[in-house]
């Protein structure tokens, strides 16, 4: 098949994929599934090689993001349930203040969003917000936005959470070097979309506590882990990685301890460690049965379960557009771009983001696109980070009606829709751009 029959296939892939996820509401999974077979049919593969292909493809991915997705989430839960994340909470916002309380929710959303899915973090903090806004007359905004912008930053740009992990993997980055541009990335973005945008937005848009919104104190039914204890839990698995990834930097090849910090340093093995920390120090040494450790577990792979399968089905699209030749053709074209890799990669991922609303689905679509380009180009090590915190920011920007975080501000903050473009929207777009400038900035130092 031609070069340009490929190119076309490939298109109308893309469109067939964007038609069926925002028209007809198919599942995401079973979006990718169908368009990675309809790819592999028309790029005129054989129909045993395209089973292959989607085996391998869902194979390939799911060894790895299974695995550590699952750990996550329920290193999280118990985070979550043993009322760790109040705990961070409530002793940041002692320490800075009630003058400094936007930086004290900044700083608080960037560390729970860690181990804990963005939604649940609000949900869990958004009283803390009700609370000051009704003690001090301020608009909701000011306390909220700075708390939104740390968890949006952390879900995009810093694993063990979901979104990053699976660009990662796909385009084969070290997770050392995504963590490490991920706070790079991620700080400045907090503090501009954060605390400095929530002061701005609170004095233009004055929200208050819904009607609708009964807000009691949570009460948890045992007393609160302390905040060292919580603090060195969710910093555990990324100094492990870290660790890893300085060590095959800086140590030979044969060297012992290199050895023994890439075994423990592997993010399976990091996560793996972190999450029978918080089973034990945040479970049963807390009076949590062993059961009641095993029930808590069992429901965080509820919510993991659903970014599981959609990531599969984004390794099972790449895995297609490799092996049916489409994204050799593609990436040649792609490679061919005046765009540096960087911003290529925003780009593809802000259109698919604009396009369908979903995060992970723009993150995983923009990954399988840009794999191919990295493969042409020879691009690898750390490079290969700054990309993943590209396609996160791409991933991140212009969220509208069409994406289920905007509905989340919308209803807990009592906006419009007009009003939630104002903040919301402009919040999110904030930390895209900051944190795609950074990328491009440290990638004029790593090549």
């Amino acid at each position: 098949m031609s070069a340009t029959m490929l190119i076309l296939v490939a298109v109308a892939g893309i469109f067939t994929l964007l038609f069926l996820v925002i028209r007809t509401k198919l599942h995401a999974f079973v979006s990718l599934m169908l368009v990675s077979l309809l790819v592999g049919i028309a790029a005129g593969m054989p129909l045993d090689g395209v089973i292959q292909s989607v085996q391998n493809g869902m194979g390939g991915t799911l060894g790895f993001v299974a695995i550590v997705v699952g750990l996550g989430a329920m290193f999280g839960k118990m985070l979550e349930v043993s009322g760790g994340v109040e705990r961070l909470a409530q002793t940041l916002l002692k320490k800075f203040g009630e003058d400094r309380s936007q930086w004290a929710l900044g700083i608080t959303g960037f560390l729970v969003a860690i181990p804990v899915f963005f939604d649940v973090g609000f949900i869990i903090l958004v009283p803390l917000v009700y609370g000051l806004a009704k003690k001090t007359g301020r608009s909701l905004l000011y306390y909220g936005i700075p708390l939104l912008a740390g968890l949006a930053v952390t879900h995009s740009y810093i694993p063990p959470t979901p979104g990053p992990i699976a660009v990662a993997d796909l385009i084969g980055a070290d997770l050392g070097w995504v963590i490490l541009f991920g706070i790079i990335a991620g700080i400045p973005s907090m503090i501009i979309a954060g605390p400095i945008f929530g002061k701005y937005i609170a004095k233009k848009i004055h929200a208050t506590v819904p009607d609708y919104m009964n807000f009691e104190e949570k009460q948890y039914d045992k007393d609160l882990p302390s905040f060292g204890m919580i603090t060195s839990i969710i910093m555990v698995p990324l100094v492990l990685i870290l660790i890893n990834t300085l060590s095959t930097v800086i140590l030979p090849e044969e060297n012992g301890f290199r050895a023994f910090t890439t075994f423990i340093g592997n993010p399976i093995v990091a996560l793996t460690i972190a999450t029978l920390l918080t089973f034990t120090f945040l479970g049963t040494r807390r009076g949590y049965s062993r059961q009641e450790v095993q029930d808590i577990s069992t429901k965080a792979l509820e919510p993991a379960g659903i970014i599981i399968l959609v990531t599969g089905a984004g390794g099972v699209f790449k895995q297609v557009l490799i092996d049916s030749g489409v994204g050799d053709v593609l990436g040649e074209m792609m490679a061919g771009s005046p765009l540096p890799p960087i911003l290529l990669a925003f780009v593809i991922a802000a259109i698919v983001r604009i396009a369908q609303g979903s995060a992970t689905v723009s993150m995983v679509t923009a990954a399988g696109l840009i794999s191919p380009v990295i493969g042409i180009l020879g691009l690898q090590g750390p490079v290969l980070g700054l990309i993943v915190i590209s396609i996160a920011a791409g991933a991140t920007v212009f969220s509208h009606v069409n994406d289920s975080g905007f509905w989340l501000v919308n209803r807990y903050f009592g906006l419009d829709v007009k009003d939630t473009l104002k903040t919301w929207t402009v919040m999110e777009t904030i930390i895209g751009f900051v944190g795609l400038g950074v990328a491009l900035v440290l990638g004029l130092f790593i090549s």
